[in-house]
Order: C-alpha cells, then structure tokens, then sequence
C-alpha cells in the first residue's frame, strides 16, 4: 500500500508532467498558428496592395501612352487640313486635340498620389497649352486661306520646342513609372519570398511540436493546408495578371474599331454640316440679295412712274437703284474675297474721312430708329487698305450693332490712334495703329457667343437672316491686312468691337477722295472701234453691244467662242476682241490662244464675274473688266485695252 503511494505519486507526477508538457506545447501551437495566420493575412494584404500599385502603374503607362497616341492623331489630322484645307478634317483635328486634353485631366488624376509625377504632370499641362496654341494658330492661317503661311507654320511647329518638351516629359513619366514597377514587382517578390521562409519555419517548428503531441498534429496539417492555399491563391493572382494583360490587349482592339466606326460616324455628321453650312451661306445670300435687288427694282419702278412728270426725281431713283446694283457687286467681291478669288487691292486710306463719306449709306441701311455719331479722333494718320473691304466691315458691324439694338438705339464710329506693344491685341507687332471702334447700345454676347464669334457660318440670327460669314470676313480682312481685332462685350452692356490696322507712313499717291456710289457718264467722244464681241449670254451679249453701239463703237457679236475664228476671219478690220472668260465649249483664254496667230496687233479684253482656274499665265497679263460693269467702265477698259495693245506693240518694234 505504502509502495503503491509513491507509484501513484509518480504516475500522478508523470502525468502532471506530461499535461504541463502537453499544456506548453498546446501554448506552443496556438503561438505558431497564431503566428502562421498573422503573416498569412499580412502576406495577403501586401500582396494585394502590391498588385493594386502593379495595375495602377499599368493604368498610368497605358494613359500617357494614349495621350502620346491621341496627340499624334490631333496633328495628324492638323496636317491633313493644312494640305487639303478641308473645314472638316479641321474640326477633326480640333475633337482629337480635345480628347488629347482629356487624356491628359485623367492621367493627372492617376499621378495625384506621387508628388513627383504630378508635378511633371502639372508642367506637362502648361507645355500641352503652348503647344495647343502653335496648332490653333496654325489651324487659323488655313482657316483663311492664307496657304503659304499655314505650311510654313505648320513645319515650323513640327520641330518646336513645345513639341519635344511634351515628349520628353511624357517619356520620362512613363519610364520613371515603369522603374517604380520594376521596383514594386521586385518588393513583392522579396515579400513573398520572406513570407514563404518563415511560413516554412514556423511549419517545421509546429511538425516538431507535432512528434511532441499528437493533439497538435491536425494544427500542424492545417498550417500546411493554409500555406497550400497561399501558393493556390499565389498562382491564381499571376493567372490573373495574365489575363488583365490580354484584356488590355482586346480593349486596345476594340478601341482601333471603335475608332473606325466613329470616323466613319463622323465623316456622315460632317456631310449632314457641310449641307447645314451650305443651307445656312444660301439662305443668308439669299436675304441680303433680296434686300439689294428690292432697292434696284423699287428704284426702276418709281423712275418708270416719274420719268416724264419729274425726271429729276426719276433721275434720283435712278441713282438709288444703281447704288443697290453696286451695293450687290460689292456683295460678290466679298465673297469672291472670302473664298480668295478675288485679292486685296489696298490703297493710302484716311479712317475718318472714309467714316463721314459713309454716313448717308449707313444712315439709309440703319433706319430712321437708330442715331449714328462719328468721332473722328486721330491726328490724320492713314492706312494702307483695301477701301472697299473696309467699307463693307464698317458697314457689317454697323448691321450687327443695328441687330443687337432690335432697330433701336445709338451707334457710335470712333476713329482714333493707337501705339500698341507686341501681342497687345492679338498677334499685333508692336507700332502705331489707327483704330476704328464700333460701339452700340444693345444686348451684348456672353461669353460663350464672344468664344465663336469669329468662326465661319456660325450665326446667332435666324435661318435666312445671316450667312455667318460676317464677322469671320471682317477677321480674316484684318489680319491680312496686319492688323487686330478687340471686342468688348457682356450681356445687357452692349459691344464695341475695334479694328486696328497699322499706320501707312509711305508717299500718298493721290488724294484720298470720299467712295463714289455711281459713276459719272461716259463721254461719247473719241476714237471708234471695230470690236468682236464673244459671250455666250445672249442677254448680256446684247446689253454689250448696245452699249458699245451707244459709245460709237462698231460692234459685232459672236455667242459660240467655237464660231469667233469665222467671225474674226469674216471681219473687214478688227481693233479689240472683248471676250467672256467661262463659257461652255471652249474658255476665253483657250479662244484666244487658239487665234492668237491672226491677232497680230489686235487687243483683247478679258470680261468676268469670277475667273474660275483661269490663271494669270492664262490670262496672258491681258487687262480683265469685272462683271456688273457700268458704260463709264466699259468705255475706260476698251481705251485702255486697245492703248495697252499699241504701246506693246510699239515697245516690240524697238
């Protein structure tokens, strides 16, 4: 009994010990698990983090790359319109510049969390602004017309330094990007790889503290089961990772066809605004035709009533029809302007006097309802312009002040001068500028109109009520002219808009005379000529032959150019062929070459509303008479044609 004591003591004592063992081997355990789950779920969040950082640097290479791509595009499409001068691939390269800003916002969005890059970001802001600005002005020289200049801008901006900042910068984001993904791939390469060590370590522990204790066996298999799990879960994030790089491959794909299904949407919506566009230019023509064509034909008629009872009042109305004609013919040399059929022809010019000759044209176009006042501020300085377009610029803002007011309110003109610095208004060369200022009394622009006032066809009248070309000839006018344009505008305070054209400082050739709305009539005496007249008009060929036949000419006509070899051949005497320059069959230029041989001394006149192709070496430096032509001009250009001719021929002959 007393042996089985000490027995049971030891067995007690065995088993004491054995459950302190068990017991500190159970503490062990739960410390190794406890220790395998903390890192399990540390290697978990940094491994996601480290992929979220992964995709992120993909997302921001991706994005400078398109920005990279979508600038391309934007000048691609800016060189196509240079050459083709096609308003549509402008407007192309406009959307593509704008998707290219885009592009931009959204990569320095990604880049906010790196103060680095978004700093380079913020500059590359800055240097995409200066670049936008070289295209834009480039953009502007073929928006009017101005060819040479917009080539030589455009390879001129190709190799600014604008252009090679944006891809320095934009190389360097994507590179610093692509180190800081090497750099984040290698961490959580290292990561893993210290995560596995001590999983592997702590394993090891809990299988020793397994052979100890059969209890903590299945925790020791569990470990190994969770760290299975982890390279399952391992392996799944890199199937991952491959499959987000083939699914920017197809999004990269479907984005190329979506391209090209948009170009061809886009190339549909600009037909439909090329026809809107069209629509609007005839409707406005239209308007201002009738509005022309009514002065002439009411001017007709009251002369017709009056001519026997008061011819001077017939006389008077007779004047004003003939005002309307030259108002119309003033019409199409703008537009032949506009589309740069018609050049330039400046001459010395004096603002102010050129404004009080206009005042009873402005007065009869205005209305009785608006007051206008002309200021005349300058110290007599002059400008080498075209009188005519300036005129008709005058007379435009004058319509749109007359517009803005409802037909109601006070216009004021003011001629005045200006010294200007460089870039002061718009691109001015530093210098002296005569100003002329329109100001009204009307509604004002807000700042979204005063965005597009300049743009061709864009119009805030009705359809029928303007083309919307007025404001964008005016512009183009201007700047050919090397000189600026300044408006200042709000809602409810009315617009001055100021024209400032650069000071002439030459010798005057001539006095500079008040503009002559109807020309004098044409004496009847001096030499008579025997003229061959081809048009193939019958209306127009017979108005000139009367007119001719009325100057004392002998005048013959021919309606086929096809015919006029017969016709010159059946002539006793021949001085002049005044000829048509687009005719069906055969051009006049064409006529005249194929004659030219029996022409020996004859002159020739060139007569036209538009001269099409016909260039100056078709023309032969032959003089030209401009359709509508009054009997005055008519009378000047056979003089002149014929003197030009005997003087040729008499320089020939020495």
């Amino acid at each position: 009994m007393s042996e089985a004591i000490p027995s049971l003591e030891r067995s007690v004592h065995a088993k004491n010990w054995r459950l302190v063992l068990l017991g500190a081997l159970a503490v062990a355990g739960v410390l190794v698990l406890g220790a395998l789950i903390l890192i399990q779920q540390r290697t978990d969040l940094e491994r996601d983090r480290a992929i979220a950082l992964q995709q992120h640097s993909f997302e921001v290479i991706l994005r400078a790359n398109q920005l990279t791509g979508g600038i391309a595009s934007a000048e691609a499409a800016l060189g196509r319109y240079v050459v083709s001068a096609d308003r549509n691939l402008g407007q192309q390269y406009s959307d593509q510049w704008g998707k290219a800003g885009e592009q931009l916002q959204r990569l320095r969005q990604l880049t906010g969390d790196n103060p680095t890059l978004f700093a380079q970001v913020r500059q590359l802001q800055r240097v995409f602004a200066e670049r936008g600005k070289e295209l834009d002005a480039t953009a502007l020289y073929t928006t009017f017309k101005r060819n040479s200049d917009a080539f030589g801008a455009y390879y001129q901006v190709r190799e600014s330094p604008a252009r090679k900042q944006v891809e320095s910068i934009l190389d360097d984001i994507v590179e610093q990007e692509r180190r800081l993904l090497r750099d984040r791939t290698r961490a959580a390469a290292q990561l893993i790889e210290n995560s596995s060590y001590a999983s592997r370590v702590l394993s090891g522990f809990g299988l020793v503290i397994a052979l100890g204790a059969v209890v903590f066996g299945w925790l020791a298999i569990e470990a190994q089961g969770d760290r299975a799990l982890a390279d399952a879960d391992a392996a799944w994030e890199r199937e991952r990772t491959g499959q987000l790089r083939e699914a920017v491959a197809a999004a990269t794909a479907q984005l190329r066809e979506e391209a090209r299904e948009r170009e061809v949407a886009e190339a549909k919506l600009r037909q439909a605004q090329k026809m809107d566009a069209v629509g609007q230019l005839t409707g406005g023509i239209a308007h201002d035709f009738n509005n022309m064509l009514a002065v002439v034909l009411g001017g007709v008629e009251l002369a017709r009533r009056q001519i026997e009872s008061d011819p001077r009042e017939a006389a008077r109305h007779l004047d004003n029809a003939m005002e309307g004609a030259h108002r119309a013919a003033a019409l199409t040399r703008q537009l032949l302007a506009f589309s740069r059929s018609e050049s330039l022809a400046p001459e010395p010019v004096d603002a102010g006097a050129l404004i009080r000759g206009m005042r009873d044209l402005l007065d009869r176009t205005l209305g009785d309802a608006i007051r206008v006042e002309a200021q005349d501020r300058g110290m007599g300085w002059r400008i080498w312009v075209d009188r005519h377009q300036l005129e008709n610029a005058v007379l435009n803002l004058a319509v749109n002040a007359r517009d803005a007011m409802n037909g109601r309110g006070t216009l004021v003109i003011t001629t005045g001068e200006s010294r200007l610095a460089a870039n002061e208004v718009g691109h001015c060369a530093a210098g002296d500028y005569v100003s002329v200022a329109v100001r009204d009394s009307g509604c004002g622009m807000t700042p979204e109109v005063l965005e597009r006032v300049f743009e061709p066809f864009f119009t805030t009248k009705p359809v029928g009520k303007g083309t919307g070309l007025g404001l964008s000839q005016i512009f183009g006018f201007v700047r050919q002219s090397g000189g600026g344009i300044a408006i200042e505008t709000a809602p409810e305070a009315g617009t001055t808009v100021t024209l400032y054209l650069p000071r002439y400082k030459g010798a005057l050739t001539g006095a500079v005379a008040a503009p002559v709305l109807v020309e004098a009539a044409e004496d009847k005496a001096g030499d008579s000529y025997d003229i061959l007249v081809v048009e193939d008009d019958p209306r127009v060929l017979a108005a000139t032959l009367a007119a001719l036949r009325e100057l004392g000419h002998r005048a013959v006509g021919c309606a086929d150019p096809l015919h006029a070899p017969t016709a010159i051949a059946s002539m006793a005497s021949l001085d002049l062929v005044m000829t048509d320059v687009l005719m069906p069959g055969q051009t006049g230029p064409e006529m005249i070459a194929a004659v030219e041989a029996t022409l020996h001394g004859v002159a020739v006149l060139f007569v036209t509303g538009f001269t099409g192709e016909a260039s100056a070496e078709q023309l032969r430096d032959r003089p030209v008479l401009r359709k509508p032509f009054t009997v005055a001009a008519l009378s000047r250009a056979v003089r002149e044609a014929v003197a030009g001719e005997a003087q040729r021929m008499g320089q020939a002959a020495e």
